[in-house]
């Protein structure tokens, strides 16, 4: 009994793991509260084009001796912007556009890699590294996520309005346009806060499962943000310390339980409908 306790307790006690569960649990946060937007305003693919577009980024950091996250942030905010672009001048619809333009910033991103062959391992780009994590890496991902959290709580209900109806929120005298480049600023920028701890692509998961998750369990849009955050947490915290017992990778076990929580919302969500109509 005493050994099987000490074995569960044991990721707790090392620095590492002390350093994987602070890092994911901050960044999960915003994210968790990003995601309830990105659902409601059906963005989802939105946040995998910024995830993949970073990597150009990432890589042109290296060759100009700038911090990754500068040149990540950068190439996400691009791709955003250009994707709005693409969509407000021309007749292409906006998953085309996001298609064409995240797969193409993607393909630049592997070409410049291989050609460049940074130090910087592509896995690491790619799903993460949250058992490296430094300390100046914390820090740095504890700034973007208190920057990108207080944005999105101090206008929660602006960006509420305008997801669900644009012209409303433009006609009641809400900057409509500041709040649509603000979120996307924010979605890069919480991007790059997730780009050590779980990668650019399992960074697309933990954008979309805690809001989607929320939207099948709750009613209530406050009630969406606080359930897609204990989710977000939930998830990260357990997933981290599975993949301890069980010798996984940390990222993709988070991904994982999100993934079953959401086919139990799902479950829960079917059965409620039904009951009303088995009753009538």
């Amino acid at each position: 009994m005493n050994e099987t306790l000490e074995l569960a307790l044991l990721p707790f006690q090392l620095a590492f793991m002390q350093n994987a569960f602070l890092v994911t649990l901050i960044i999960s946060v915003p994210m968790a509260l990003l995601s309830c937007y990105l659902v409601l305003k059906g963005w989802s693919l939105m946040g995998d084009a910024v995830s993949h577009a970073v990597l150009p980024g990432v890589v042109i950091a290296y060759v100009l001796g700038l911090p990754f996250a500068a040149g990540a942030f950068v190439a996400g905010l691009f791709c955003a912007l250009a994707a709005g672009y693409l969509k407000d001048n021309s007749r292409v619809k906006e998953d085309t556009i996001l298609g064409i333009v995240f797969s193409g910033m993607f393909a630049l991103g592997v070409v410049l890699y291989v050609k460049i062959q940074p130090d910087i391992h592509l896995d690491h780009i790619l799903f993460g590294d949250m058992l490296g994590i430094s300390t100046a890496d914390l820090l740095e991902t504890t700034a973007i996520a208190s920057a990108s959290a207080a944005f999105i709580l101090l206008f929660r209900k602006d960006l509420l309005v305008q997801a669900f109806d644009r012209q409303h929120a433009s006609a009641i005298g809400l900057p409509v346009k500041l709040l649509h480049y603000g979120l996307l600023a924010v979605l890069s920028l919480v991007v790059v806060g997730a780009l050590k701890a779980v990668g650019i692509i399992l960074a697309v998961a933990m954008l979309v499962a805690p809001g989607a998750i929320a939207a099948l369990l709750t009613r209530r849009f406050p009630s969406m943000l606080m359930v897609a955050v204990a989710v977000a947490l939930g998830a990260s915290f357990l997933g981290i310390w599975l993949s301890f017992m069980i010798d996984s990778a940390p990222a993709p076990t988070i991904v994982l339980l999100m993934s079953i929580l959401f086919v139990f919302a799902f479950l829960r969500r079917m059965l409620e409908s039904r009951r009303p109509a088995q009753e009538t």
